[in-house]
């Protein structure tokens, strides 16, 4: 192959929400070659969640590009003008946009990309001089091309976790909560359905089960380890963690601090939106007026020990985690909502004498969102969503995707195309430097 062949300036790989917010930045401000590959056909989100009434959980201007630039084309009120839909949010009043039209919105965006490809897996990551071979196939026809870049940046974020004990169960009538809106139709026809799990995920798909449950007259059980169906942390001084202030106290923390802080900041970024909670305690009570008595039962602290296929049905081992009583529950579909786990993607595990590591086998992540590599310094490999080890909680946070490609592009650029402030929030993270040099004297 030629080495006179077209370098790029950057290759995306993944088109989720923070490439394809990158791709639309770069469209905007121009004067770079780019290409992103997507392996699936088109762009969703998360389409196995897309459920009817959801909604994000951060302000819609949590789009793709607002927080960098409101005067974008790319942005949300310009995909409403668009679709002539700006007098009904404006009497709607809400912050918390549709789901199903944030997904719109983001197929909107990626029809206006000519640099997203879709239907594009990338095999293959290796350093030639200075720049990246990026092999491509075409998963339709698997014929592959090789391009070169000089910079690269993953898109590929979390895959569905679920605990090693469980994952042989996974097939026909044990599913991870993703893959819910797909088997739905099935799931309405059972006489029995187990949810397990304490987040935003298994709350949506307990209470959509539960507003149906007149239509299949099914028993609803849900289940989860935690210590209650607690809401999420969502105080206006607690969303100040989602934001750059708190990026830079945390990266330079020790790594075992960091670690140890991530533990204890579940709620943050898990746990169940307050809205959700209410509507579904509110219809419980309105289904259960007059001594109605429903097959529903909801209880926490309770973990899930063992699983047995049984008569084409699921027998459940239970084990309350405070009583320590054991206790067996037969269900004919369980439901996983165990969230998402951080994932490696198969052509960075290839790169492992390039990429830098920690002892825990993660990234070494710089500040600026560029994997730390052992060579190629010119040259960046770019991660997205895959630094909450490094970047604390706001790693997977949508409202901070546009910071993180303001970064990202003012390196690629070499300037300062978008401004990155330094004081976002009205708190402190770190005491200040005048008090400690006081308490020196």
């Amino acid at each position: 192959m030629s080495l006179q062949q077209k370098v790029y300036d950057i290759i995306g790989v993944g088109i989720g929400p923070f490439n394809l917010g990158l791709a639309a930045m770069m469209e905007e401000t121009g004067g770079k070659e780019v290409l992103f590959f997507e392996q699936k056909s088109e762009f969703n989100w998360h389409k196995g969640m897309l459920i009817e009434g959801t909604t994000l959980q951060v302000p819609f201007f949590a789009d793709l590009i607002s927080m960098a630039n409101v005067q974008s084309r790319f942005t949300y009120l310009h995909y409403l003008q668009s679709h002539n839909r700006l007098y009904h949010f404006y009497f709607l009043e809400k912050f918390h946009i549709p789901r199903k039209e944030y997904n719109d919105y983001c197929r909107w965006v990626a029809d206006q990309m000519p640099s997203c490809q879709f239907g594009f897996q990338v095999e293959e990551i290796k350093p030639i001089n200075d720049f990246y071979e990026v092999i491509v196939k075409n998963v339709q026809t698997n014929e592959t091309e090789a391009y070169h870049t000089r910079h690269v940046a993953v898109g590929i974020g979390t895959s569905p976790s679920v605990p090693s004990h469980l994952v042989k169960h996974l097939g026909s009538n044990v599913l991870h909560s993703s893959q819910y809106m797909d088997r739905k139709r099935e799931l309405q026809q059972a006489e029995s359905i187990t949810v397990i799990g304490s987040g935003q995920s298994a709350a949506e798909i307990f209470y959509d089960l539960l507003q149906e449950q007149d239509n299949g007259a099914y028993e609803l059980n849900w289940f989860t380890r935690s210590k209650g169906f607690f809401p999420m942390e969502y105080s206006k001084l607690g969303l100040e963690y989602f934001s750059p202030d708190y990026i830079d106290f945390f990266y330079q923390l020790p790594q075992e601090k960091k670690d140890s802080l991530l533990s204890k900041q579940d709620l943050l970024y898990k746990g169940i939106s307050m809205d959700t909670i209410a509507d579904i305690y509110n219809l419980l009570y309105d289904k259960t007026a007059c001594g109605e008595k429903l097959p529903i039962h909801l209880l926490a602290m309770t973990e899930l020990a063992g699983l047995e296929q049984r008569n084409g049905t699921n027998l459940l081992t239970l084990r309350h985690c405070v009583s320590e009583e054991t206790f067996e529950l037969e269900s004919d579909f369980i439901i996983l909502g165990t969230g998402y786990a951080p994932s490696i993607p198969h052509f960075l595990h290839q790169m492992q004498d390039v990429i830098e590591w920690d002892e825990k086998g993660r990234f070494k992540v710089t500040r600026d969102y560029t994997l730390q590599t052992k060579s190629m310094k010119d040259n960046k490999i770019f991660i997205q969503n895959g630094e909450l080890h490094t970047h604390g909680v706001g790693a997977p946070d949508l409202g901070l995707g546009a910071y993180r490609n303001a970064v990202i592009m003012n390196q690629i650029y070499g300037r300062e195309i978008y401004p990155v402030k330094k004081k976002n929030v009205f708190q402190s993270f770190t005491a200040d430097e005048s008090w400690k040099t006081a308490a020196v004297r």
